[in-house]
């Protein structure tokens, strides 16, 4: 496979209107679509990015209302990144945290690069990362009406935390079926710890995976503050198709073709049991609303649209002003 990057990751929220206000309204990224879960349309899924949610830049969250808290373990997909453009940005950010009562670690150093850890409301674990060094694949552009100042604004995904109980089986759909290279590895900053670094296409903080293996660790039991799945950029739906074949050639059990409107995918989950996405660069979220307007309203795709009524009269209404 020939994969550009990390595309989008999907988590849970519990509580939209507190998620579009932290995520928003603090952290300053904007919600370029608010639809529904295709799965299940009861629910709301927010997808929030840069000034037009190019692939890379994507955060997006199904609301479960009635979802537990995450328990955090192995088997898992730990931590996200976001990307902000250098070391300089980093210090606005501590500040911004601090300012708004957001839970941080503050600066600190992660495989050569100046990070934040930090969580969300509902304890979702998160980093900022400066991209000072980076000479990977390059960031998005912050939307020049967020709510955080766009010249220290989050610019895209940075690298996506796994956590797994036995590297061997991960590493090998990694490298010999996804295309990524083992980079290196760095001591995690609060227990020592090992973490091996993986990278694909262009590698920089775009495009990695980084892995921590823990057997001292029970299994996730996923809820609010924790992630579904992470998606990987492929080009196009040709590309795909090729991917799928590929996978099913091997006998990876997989979703199938999926078209998800604002672009195409494939899911399988790798042998710890974590669901990873290929999904197209396109055809992108302008599809169905206009640049300047993207997350006003709910957006539905063709084939969901003969049961708008339905679907609103289900969703409880986010007060979203941008």
């Amino acid at each position: 496979m020939e994969l550009l990057g990390i595309h989008h990751l999907s988590a849970i929220t519990a509580n939209a209107q507190q998620n579009v206000d932290f995520y928003t309204k603090i952290l300053g990224m904007r919600m370029v679509k608010k639809t529904v879960n295709q799965d299940d349309t009861s629910v709301y899924h927010l997808f929030y990015g840069d000034e037009i949610g190019n692939p890379g830049t994507e955060l997006t969250f199904f609301e479960i209302p009635r979802a537990g808290q995450n328990h955090n373990g192995n088997n898992s997909i730990s931590t996200t990144s976001l990307r902000v453009p250098n070391d300089e940005a980093l210090e606005y950010w501590k500040k911004r945290l601090d300012q708004h009562d957001v839970e941080n670690e503050g600066i600190v150093e992660q495989f050569g690069r100046n990070v934040i850890p930090f969580k969300d409301f509902e304890n979702q674990r998160l980093i900022l990362v400066s991209d000072e060094t980076n000479q990977g694949v390059a960031g998005g552009t912050p939307w020049d009406k967020s709510a955080a100042d766009p010249n220290y604004g989050i610019i895209g995904l940075g690298p996506i935390h796994l956590t797994v109980p036995e590297l061997n089986p991960t590493e090998a759909i990694l490298t010999k079926l996804m295309g990524f290279t083992r980079s290196g590895e760095y001591e995690h900053h609060s227990n020592g710890r090992q973490v091996i670094v993986y990278e694909t296409g262009e590698g920089g903080t775009g495009a990695e995976l980084h892995i921590h293996v823990r057997t001292d660790l029970p299994q996730e039991r996923l809820g609010r503050g924790g992630v579904h799945h992470v998606a990987f950029r492929v080009e196009n739906e040709e590309k795909i198709r090729q991917y799928l074949d590929e996978l099913n050639q091997i006998g990876i059990g997989n979703s199938g073709f999926v078209d998800r409107f604002y672009f195409r995918s494939v899911y399988f989950r790798e042998p710890n049991g974590i669901l990873f996405e290929l999904a197209t660069d396109g055809p992108g979220f302008a599809t169905d609303e206009d640049v300047d307007h993207l997350g006003e309203s709910l957006a539905l795709p063709p084939f969901l649209e003969d049961r708008r009524d339905q679907i609103e009269q289900n969703l409880k209404p986010i007060d979203y002003k941008p």
